[in-house]
């Protein structure tokens, strides 16, 4: 595949930001080709357009794999895999967001339950444990609130996020009506 300078850019843009989404450079930038690809695409198309091994793009494959963000495709007469997004962009972010839930958020909610469920031992524990507890509930209510939003079709999605601080506005005028209601 032949990278235009626009192309290109979100590309490397890609593997800049796999770090910060979970995933390392070679990764993102697979990705980020993959999707700006019309055709599925080879692990020698991948490894020569991106200039990298074939053995770090096999690597990054797996891991893409394991994430279930690419499927491979076969081409009759064709003994190569090749690889396509495994979906839209709407379904990619919902396994994203699903599989840093499961290995994140998961974890760290089971780690605070069984630490809040003993007695504190101290004052120091007292404390700590209730500080625990509000992580919790904070952790708990994101995740529920992304169960929710993961459930929502794309067109309701987008429509949430368009309401965007209009609802803010919503919840502040409500707020002053409950107020003023009250005598305040």
């Amino acid at each position: 595949m032949l990278l235009t300078p626009k192309i290109e850019s979100f590309v490397m843009h890609c593997g800049e930001m796999g770090s910060r989404w979970g995933f390392n450079r070679t990764i993102g930038q697979i990705m980020g080709l993959l999707l700006m690809s019309e055709q599925p695409l080879s692990a020698v198309d991948l490894s020569e357009t991106l200039n990298i091994s074939r053995g770090n793009v096999s690597m990054a494959i797996k891991e893409l794999q394991s994430w279930r963000l690419v499927s491979v495709i076969h081409k009759p007469g064709d003994r190569k895999d090749y690889y396509a997004p495994a979906g839209d962009i709407w379904q990619l972010a919902n396994r994203v967001f699903e599989e840093r839930r499961k290995r994140e958020m998961d974890p760290t909610l089971s780690l605070l339950r069984a630490s809040i469920i003993d007695e504190p031992a101290n004052a120091e524990e007292a404390y700590a444990q209730d500080k625990m507890a509000e992580i919790h509930d904070l952790l708990e209510t994101i995740t529920v609130w992304a169960s929710e939003l993961q459930s929502m079709s794309p067109e309701k999605l987008t429509t949430l996020m368009k309401l965007g601080s209009g609802v803010v506005k919503v919840l502040d005028f409500k707020d002053k009506v409950l107020k003023s209601g009250n005598g305040n």
